[in-house]
Formats: structure tokens, C-alpha cells, sequence
């Protein structure tokens, strides 16, 4: 029989072990393009950098609005890294999370002095800055005129994956490794000193936390996952490389994922990237039933925007801790609401 201490344990491990094996056998068996396509490839691409920008915001407590960037680097990187160096593909993509967890180094520096939407403002400088270098300088997207150039093809060993599922697998294998590590981080002695910081930054200086080392790592830790991030969502998903795929929006995109999902949770990006995904889908569905595809896409977009903005709204009113806590605690209210009274005799 299990001891109570392990329970927690158990149960924090089972919930990750059926979402993979869910993930691994069931898209098969729908056998659809369409799902991978347009379903599961960005909602995977996007759950890994809200899984980043997690580890920045909600364990660190530093808030960032240039995470498109940072996909934009890694995207970039990797395309380089193929075309002029040739280096295997799994050792290509580490070398652009590293790359991109250098440049987010370097403009995390300001985190050593600025707090707050003071710092929120200098990482949006990396977002111009990066959208900027690539359109004014073409070495980037190897001199192509209209600064849009073909991904290569995903290969390892060999085993090319070209087809839909081969490219959804691939990213899932990425994303569940990358996800452990996150996970594991935040449990070991570098999480608590990014958590010491993120709850009271004074205070983690007097306990001997070395918060500067903290903030870098943060910085440097986070931008590599989505720069990693980048790379999926530009070889496995878009299968093209530009910077339109990385503006503004994007970074906003990943911040809302992080923010519905909730905070110092690593599953609530994978909730937040499943409403994002899913939202533009079900407004469209919505639209050909009840108006009869009267609803543009310019109105959608607008619609999609007004109901993301409403859903940030109340989880920061009703819920501040996400999607995610809302999805724990409903088996308490549930078991609450169906246990049955006891009668006075029995009290």
C-alpha cells in the first residue's frame, strides 16, 4: 500500500504519463492532415514557448513582451546553422536555443536594475530590434528578395520526416523532453532561488540567494525553450521562415497562453495554448452555423480579440491563477457537491 508522501508524487507524475500516451496513440487512429495541420502542430509549438515564458514570468516574476523574438532567433539560427554549417539536425537545434538564450542574456541585463513594466518595455525593445536586423540585413534569409525562404526538411539519422504525422511526432518527442526539463528545473535548488525572487527579492538577497545569477538564468533558461520553440514552429508547422511569423502579436499570443494557462504552472501553458488554438477554429465553426459565413475574417480576428480579452479579464478577477488551478480544484467542488449529508443521528 502507498504511503500518503507518496501519493503527491504519484499523482503529480500520472497526469503527464497519460497526456503523452494520449498524445502518441489517439491522433493516429483520427488519421487527419487537417488535425495535425492545423491543430496539434501550433498548439505544441506554442505550448513549449508558454512553457518558456512560464519559467521568465511565473517563477521568476519577470515580465517580458518580446518572447516572439526569441522564436524569430531560433528560427533563424537553426536555418542558418543548416545552410552554412550542415551540423545534424537535433545538434542544430540546440545550437539555436543556445544562440537565443545569449541574445536573451543580453537584454535580460536590464532586469538587473529595472523591475516591473519598466522592464516589461525593454524587452520590447528585443522584439523591434530582432524584426528590424532581420528585414534590414538579407544575409539572414540567405539574400531572398521577398524574405521568405523554405524550411529544410526535419531529418535524423537518416529518417526524414516529411509527412504530417511524422512531423507531429517529431515535435511531440521535442516539446516532452524540453517540458521534463522544465519541470525538473523548477524543482531543484535553481527553481526555489527563481521563486525566492519572484516573491520577494529583498528578502532572497538576505537568505544568500544570488539574485542577479538567478535573473540571467531565467532569462538565458527561458529564451532557450523558445527559441527551441521557434525552430518547431517554423520547420514542423509554418515550413517557411519570415519575420511576419514572429511579430508583435505572436509575443502577446505566448503572454496570453501564459496568462489563461496561470502562472508558476508548467501544464497551464499546454491549457492556454489549447484555447488560443482551438478559439480561432470554434469562432469559425460558429460563424458558417449561425451566420451563414456572413462574418469576414477581419471580423473573426476582431471577435477572437474581444474574447481573449474578455477571458484574461476574469481569470485576473475570478481565477488569477489560470486555467490550470481552475482544473485542480473542480474534483474537490465536485466531490463536494455529490458527497451526501449525514443525518443527525450519525453526527
Amino acid at each position: 500500500m502507498s504511503s500518503p508522501a507518496s501519493l503527491p508524487a504519484a499523482a503529480r507524475w500520472l497526469f503527464p504519463v497519460l497526456a503523452i500516451a494520449v498524445a502518441v496513440v489517439a491522433p493516429p487512429l483520427m488519421n487527419s492532415d487537417y488535425l495535425y495541420e492545423a491543430i496539434l502542430l501550433p498548439f505544441l509549438a506554442l505550448s513549449l514557448a508558454g512553457v518558456g515564458l512560464n519559467v521568465l514570468m511565473g517563477y521568476t516574476g519577470q515580465l517580458s513582451l518580446g518572447s516572439a523574438a526569441f522564436l524569430a532567433i531560433g528560427a533563424y539560427a537553426a536555418f542558418n546553422i543548416n545552410l552554412r554549417v550542415g551540423l545534424p539536425l537535433p545538434v542544430t537545434i540546440v545550437a539555436a536555443g543556445i544562440i537565443a538564450a545569449l541574445v536573451g542574456v543580453v537584454f535580460g541585463l536590464p532586469s538587473l536594475r529595472l523591475r516591473g513594466y519598466y522592464l516589461a518595455v525593454s524587452t520590447l525593445a528585443a522584439q523591434f530590434f530582432v524584426q528590424w536586423a532581420l528585414t534590414r540585413f538579407p544575409w539572414f534569409s540567405n539574400d531572398s528578395n521577398s524574405g521568405v525562404i523554405d524550411a529544410p526538411t526535419l531529418s535524423v539519422a537518416g529518417i526524414h520526416f516529411v509527412t504530417p504525422l511524422g512531423r507531429y511526432y517529431f515535435t511531440l518527442t521535442i516539446v516532452a523532453l524540453l517540458t521534463a526539463l522544465s519541470a525538473r528545473l523548477v524543482t531543484v535548488k535553481t527553481g526555489r532561488d527563481l521563486m525566492a525572487v519572484r516573491d520577494h527579492e529583498t528578502a532572497a538577497k538576505i537568505i544568500g540567494v544570488p539574485v542577479l545569477k538567478a535573473k540571467l538564468v531565467a532569462f538565458a533558461y527561458s529564451s532557450f525553450v523558445i527559441g527551441v520553440a521557434g525552430v518547431l514552429w517554423a520547420f514542423a508547422y509554418l515550413r517557411t521562415v519570415e519575420p511576419d511569423g514572429f511579430n508583435l502579436d505572436r509575443s502577446f499570443q505566448i503572454l496570453f497562453i501564459t496568462i489563461i494557462g496561470g502562472l508558476s504552472t508548467i501544464r497551464g501553458a499546454f491549457f492556454g495554448a489549447a484555447i488560443i488554438v482551438a478559439l480561432p477554429l470554434l469562432l469559425a465553426r460558429a460563424s458558417s452555423g449561425l451566420a451563414g459565413g456572413a462574418l469576414d475574417s477581419g471580423s473573426l480576428d476582431m471577435i477572437q480579440r474581444i474574447v481573449i480579452g474578455v477571458l484574461i479579464i476574469g481569470f485576473l478577477i475570478a481565477e488569477p491563477d489560470g486555467l490550470a488551478a481552475l482544473i485542480q480544484r473542480a474534483p474537490n467542488g465536485l466531490a463536494g457537491r455529490v458527497r451526501p449529508r449525514s443525518s443527525p443521528a450519525t453526527r
